[in-house]
């Protein structure tokens, strides 16, 4: 049986991407970031309790159920914060 014949494969005529080889940095997060993003989870969640624990009147008395969106936006910033926490 004959044997068929051999194709030599088309080279691909793209360019090759060179990637410089550099030093691998470590990312590391600021010092700040951890403490500040803590620090906002616990001012909210505080927030929160005080205003239920006293029965609407605090921490600010004249805002009212507003309390509860200052409280919650304190904890957003917390977690805009460990969106960055590496």
């Amino acid at each position: 049986m004959p044997k068929s014949r051999l194709r030599k494969k088309k080279k691909d005529n793209r360019p090759e991407i060179l990637i410089a080889e550099r030093d691998p940095v470590e990312m590391e997060s600021p010092a700040w970031l951890a403490p500040t993003m803590i620090g906002a989870f616990l001012i909210g969640l505080f927030w929160i309790v005080i205003f239920y624990v006293s029965q609407t009147q605090y921490p600010i008395p004249n805002i009212g159920a507003w309390n509860m969106v200052v409280g919650f936006a304190f904890i957003g910033v917390g977690f805009s914060l460990a969106t960055r926490w590496r």
